[in-house]
């Protein structure tokens, strides 16, 4: 059996010492490109692969990263983790996720235990649990690398990466009052959340500037899961005038309405327009097609990756240059049409 190479090999062979492999390994800046190039040139020739225990040792870091997160959505998960471990797997990264109580009083503690215990080098943390200041400041006072994504501008550029839900909502309201419609209803997510309120205040002020006032009894609050998707739906439909639009705070919900107004004879997109957020999976896989807005969440993840490593690297210039926010933009499919009877 062939013996593995040692990093002791790579620096003879390189020419170079050990200190200088290392360097190389971790991607230090201090290296010159020649010897960066040569390193790296034998590197791949004796097909060395340091393993993360060693390079942490090498460099007082353990190169693990958190996830911390309290979000029921599996699917948006999968998509956070995807972009995460894109940047995590170039750079020689793990990832470790954590689940957590955004409503716990023990939160804080708990988030903090989580990276002591698991020796992180930094954190990224998902909405709703982003938008606790109170952690935000337990992170900083720690002096722990951190980055959160959120629908608002929470905190300085280096670590915040936003997605501009409040604009995208407009957008749904601009191609709704377009379509004609008029008495259109929404589905909100929790108010206790920033995304839920952005969605929201976004979608009433996108639909005042064509004269268009929701109807407080048609503004109903779910909880961003598909079961309560259905059961707001219900109230919206099981009425005798019912709106003709309904925008929902997410994907989920939004399949569920669809599956109300399937029970009820109710003709989808030619009866009632249905939109959803998120563009996840299931958008493109319900029938029919979901109208939503595409939100660019592995983007967002790689974004707040690379943010979170050039911060552990002392490169904060880096990681305030790296853009902090994104525009989420709308997709149509089936489930939206001109209201019956509007020509225009």
């Amino acid at each position: 059996m062939q013996k593995q190479a040692t990093i002791n090999d790579v620096a003879r062979i390189a020419g170079v010492s050990k200190r200088t492999v290392s360097r190389v390994i971790n991607g230090s800046l201090s290296v010159g490109d020649t010897t960066r190039t040569r390193v790296e040139k034998v590197i791949s020739e004796l097909k060395y692969s340091p393993n993360t225990q060693a390079r942490g040792l090498a460099s007082s870091r353990s190169y693990l990263l958190g996830l911390i997160y309290d979000n029921p959505d599996a699917l948006y998960l999968d998509d956070v983790q995807r972009g995460v471990l894109e940047v995590c797997s170039n750079l020689g990264y793990e990832l470790v996720v954590h689940p957590c109580r955004y409503r716990s009083e023990t939160l804080v503690q708990d988030c903090l235990r989580f990276m002591q215990r698991s020796k992180l080098d930094g954190v990224i943390v998902l909405p709703p649990v982003s938008e606790s200041e109170t952690l935000a400041l337990a992170l900083k006072d720690s002096g722990s690398a951190y980055v959160r994504l959120s629908s608002v501008a929470l905190d300085e550029a280096k670590h915040i990466v936003v997605s501009d839900d409040r604009a995208a909502a407009a957008e749904m309201a601009r191609y709704f009052a377009q379509l004609g419609h008029e008495q259109i209803a929404f589905i909100s997510g929790p108010q206790r959340y920033k995304s839920s309120t952005e969605r929201m205040e976004g979608f009433q002020l996108g639909l005042s500037a064509y004269g268009i006032k929701l109807r407080p009894d048609w503004i109903i609050e779910g909880n961003n899961t598909y079961e309560t998707g259905i059961e707001c739906a219900r109230q919206l439909l099981q009425v005798e005038h019912r709106p003709t639009a309904i925008f929902a705070n997410n994907d989920q919900m939004a399949a569920g309405v669809l599956k109300v107004a399937h029970s009820l004879g109710i003709k989808v997109p030619e009866q009632l327009s249905v939109a959803g957020f998120d563009d996840n999976m299931l958008a493109s896989r319900v029938i029919p097609a979901l109208t939503t807005i595409k939100r660019p969440v592995r983007q967002m993840a790689l974004l707040a990756t690379s943010k979170l490593i050039m911060s552990i690297e002392n490169n904060d210039k880096a990681a305030n240059n790296v853009a902090a926010k994104v525009a989420p933009t709308l997709v149509v499919r089936e489930s939206t049409a001109r209201v019956a009877g509007s020509n225009d």
